[in-house]
């Protein structure tokens, strides 16, 4: 919080008196000095922030004054003020951190509107340093809930490559965290403070994912009135996020392979190539192995991701998180929406760990919230449960089969069922199926044929 305390340092008594009147008035705390050793003098045992000094003065002048602050490290906003200033005096006083300049005589206007100025400009910069903070420790690694012994191993595996611009591919099922892991390596390595940028590649129209990823010039296509830069552009010194990396067109997959290798742009329309500073962090929920196989996705390019690899594993397969999750969740719900819930009940500790979570930690997230606003006490009970994990026809319930032991297999089971359900409720649109299942279009249709599924009669399907 900025406290209003401001030190006024100037040879003459009547200017000290003057700001003195005025500044009082408008709430601030004055103190006074007449010279700059005066002022470090006061600095020794009071913080101010804001300095409004003179350049000239004896003993000690406002350009020594300055040298003086930054050599101690004091982050004071100062303002500098003279009757004798000239444009290069201004110029070395900004260069030396003042923040702005007012000139003598000055109307007390003037001084009033620079300080309120000062005054927003430092309410940003501490807002600014504080979001940065909270960033950080939202994506520590150390912050990503977990206690298993595989997500041990990606915190290990974080931390070694987060220091380095090697290309990473994130391989895991939908709502496993895989943005999350990306930021936790972003905002571990020194590219931190530069932008992080995420792109899902299966939720922009194909015929925009161009333009969206390299920029175009104006003019390259009907609708294009200006230049405009693309996102790997915007990421130049960060990292950039590819998520469902394989719903990529294969024509773009190629430039992608070229931006790899040369680490060089083309916007299109344009006939330049730009230079660009990009990590790249890609991910999938589709086995890229196979879409290889099966010549939906590039071999070389697929190469060229897969340098490092982290692989985080489902829900289901680490059942040790839940308790942690759940934990973490209602802790989160409670100061979010002003809850007081204390725990779930043992059954339903049960009940949850028995889930299969197909849609992973995202499912759990939404459940444990919901499941918070329906309770009337600080226990969550059974009868707040959604039906699919309480009811008999759970996902557990149809995957899991006594002669089955295969995670492949039942996973396969699963999906299946579930595209089953998302069509007959959206009466077979692809569309909203789609968006149910919280995969893309391209994605749905292609395990549509991979399980020989029907996805309804006489509907329009908008795919």
């Amino acid at each position: 919080m900025i406290s209003n305390q401001i030190l006024i340092v100037d040879d003459e008594e009547n200017i000290r008196h003057m700001l003195s009147v005025i500044l009082n008035k408008e709430g601030y705390q004055v103190e006074i000095a007449g010279d700059g050793r005066e002022a470090l003098d006061k600095l020794q045992t009071t913080t101010f922030d804001f300095i409004l000094a003179d350049i000239r003065m004896p003993r000690m002048d406002g350009i020594s004054l300055l040298n003086e602050l930054q050599s101690h490290g004091v982050d004071s906003t100062v303002i500098m003020m003279s009757a004798y200033g000239t444009l290069d005096t201004a110029l070395k006083a900004m260069k030396l951190g003042a923040y702005d300049y007012i000139t003598k005589p000055f109307k007390p206007d003037e001084v009033i509107l620079t300080l309120l100025k000062a005054k927003e400009r430092e309410k940003l910069k501490r807002e600014n340093i504080f979001l940065k903070s909270e960033i950080e420790k939202t994506y520590s690694f150390e912050n990503i809930i977990a206690k298993s012994d595989k997500m041990r191993e990606i915190f290990a595996t974080i931390k070694k490559v987060s220091g380095h611009k090697t290309t990473v591919l994130i391989a895991g099922e939908t709502g496993t965290g895989k943005e999350l892991v990306a930021r936790a390596i972003h905002f571990n390595s020194p590219r931190k403070n530069r932008p992080f940028i995420a792109v899902n590649c299966g939720a922009i129209p194909e015929n925009l994912l161009e333009s969206e990823l390299f920029g175009h010039e104006k003019g390259a296509f009907t609708g294009a009135i200006k230049t405009k830069n693309g996102m790997f552009e915007e990421a130049d010194g960060g990292t950039i996020f590819l998520d469902e990396v394989g719903e990529l067109p294969v024509s773009l997959q190629v430039k992608l392979l070229r931006v790899l290798q040369e680490e060089e742009i083309r916007r299109v329309g344009g006939s330049r190539s730009i230079s660009i500073d990009v990590r790249v962090i890609a991910a999938s929920a589709q086995d890229l192995s196979l879409e290889v196989k099966s010549g939906n996705f590039r071999d070389d390019l697929f190469y060229r991701l897969n340098i490092l690899s982290i692989d985080i594993p489902p829900l289901r397969e680490r059942r040790e998180d839940i308790s942690l999750l759940i934990e973490h969740f209602i802790n989160k719900y409670n100061n979010r929406l002003g809850l007081a819930v204390e725990k779930v009940a043992r059954d339903v500790l049960g009940l949850l760990l028995d889930y299969l979570w197909p849609g992973n930690i995202r499912e759990l997230e939404n459940c444990i919230e919901r499941t918070m606003v329906l309770t009337n006490s600080k226990l969550i009970t059974v009868e707040n449960l959604p039906r699919e994990i309480k009811g008999k026809k759970s996902p557990l319930a149809f995957a899991l089969r006594e002669d089955e032991l295969s995670i492949k297999k039942t996973t396969r089971i699963m999906e299946k069922e579930l595209i089953e359900k998302s069509l007959k409720k959206t009466g077979g649109n692809h569309t909203r199926a789609a968006k149910l299942l919280e995969i893309s279009n391209r994605a749905l249709l292609y395990k549509i044929k991979e399980y020989q599924l029907e996805s309804g009669n006489n509907v329009e399907n908008f795919s």
